[in-house]
């Protein structure tokens, strides 16, 4: 959670009914970059005429993609990996890492995975940790992740 602050995200308010309140605290001024690392290289597949970038490479951690529009990952989202998007993200495969949609603060990107095990999920720089683990209903299952005014609402796919 405070990487996540420190990189200028707002963590979003529980979207459970109930009492509890989380508040969003404006993001602290960043420490000093942290060293650059090496890291490889993952091949992109460019699709004709669109703003989709596709990834076929499983991400492990460490690696990071951005996409300006769209991005669809056809294989695994290890822990510690990143997947950034101006647009929706899709992933075909377990996403146990961290997924961005919205980068530039689109508040209509969604988060889409059909094993939904992340580490962070964020639209628009409104973020939720797993830290609360994500309901049955959802963990480990296709499921979709919106917001909704400053709530990230994560919610089954297919029935």
């Amino acid at each position: 959670a405070a990487a996540a602050r420190a990189a200028g995200l707002v963590e979003a308010l529980d979207a459970a009914p109930g009492p509890a309140v989380a508040t969003a605290t404006p993001a602290p001024t960043p420490p000093d970059p942290a060293p650059v690392r090496e890291v490889e290289v993952v091949r992109e597949v460019a699709t004709a005429g669109s703003a989709t970038t596709v990834v076929d490479k499983p991400l492990r951690s460490g690696q990071r993609v951005y996409a300006r529009g769209d991005l669809v990952v056809l294989s695994v989202v290890s822990f510690g990996a990143e997947v950034i998007a101006d647009g929706h993200i899709h992933v075909y495969a377990p996403l146990r890492g961290r997924a961005m949609a919205g980068a530039r603060g689109d508040t209509t990107a969604r988060i889409f995975s059909t094993c939904l095990e992340p580490q962070l999920v964020s639209i628009a720089g409104i973020y939720r940790t797993t830290e609360t683990a994500l309901p049955d209903a959802v963990r480990g299952r296709a499921a979709m992740v919106r917001l909704e005014g400053e709530k990230i609402l994560v919610e089954p796919l297919g029935g």
